[in-house]
């Protein structure tokens, strides 16, 4: 148990390192922003009660707005995304269910399944997040294609993290 709350901290302060340290400063024509930090939510237990999942996402968002000056919009996305995310899990749940200490990856399910769990929840974060920032419809459909190109450039960071952080035996 203390191994895997251990994990899970040092997965915290590595993803939120590269966001703010690396990926805050990739912007591509202003259309690319990815922010692989939603990895952390996504991959949080099964089995962790709604509470606390909301709490973990919005100490992960404030965080990222601490470092960014955003005042809340991380937050507010990261939140949304954790409280769907058991909506959604149960929507997608393997035909005899969860283990009880499965974490989302796709070590553990497949690619097909990761894939489908994770557009899902990084479409919403990144449509929200976007929408937030730009706080009007005037722009709605470039703002809507900024939300999307990010999200599957985070979409293809969160699939290469998820290859090079599996031990190859496990593969």
């Amino acid at each position: 148990m203390i191994i895997e709350i251990l994990k899970i901290v040092f997965r915290f302060i590595i993803l939120i390192a590269v966001q703010v340290l690396v990926l805050n400063h990739v912007e591509i024509s202003g259309y690319i922003n990815p922010f692989l930090y939603v990895l952390f939510i996504l991959m949080l237990p099964v089995r962790t009660p709604r509470i606390v999942l909301l709490i973990i996402a919005f100490a992960t968002g404030i965080t990222v707005d601490l470092f960014t000056n955003t005042t809340g919009m991380h937050a507010a996305a990261c939140v949304l995304v954790a409280y769907l995310r058991p909506g959604w899990l149960k929507i997608i749940a393997p035909r005899d269910g969860y283990d009880p200490e499965a974490v989302p990856s796709v070590k553990q399910f497949g690619f097909q399944w990761f894939i489908i769990y994770s557009t899902v929840m990084v479409i919403v974060h990144h449509v929200v997040l976007f929408y937030i920032e730009v706080f009007r419809f005037s722009e709605f459909f470039s703002t809507f294609i900024r939300a999307i190109i990010s999200a599957a450039v985070t979409l293809l960071l969160i699939i290469i993290t998820q290859y090079l952080f599996t031990k190859s035996e496990e593969r």
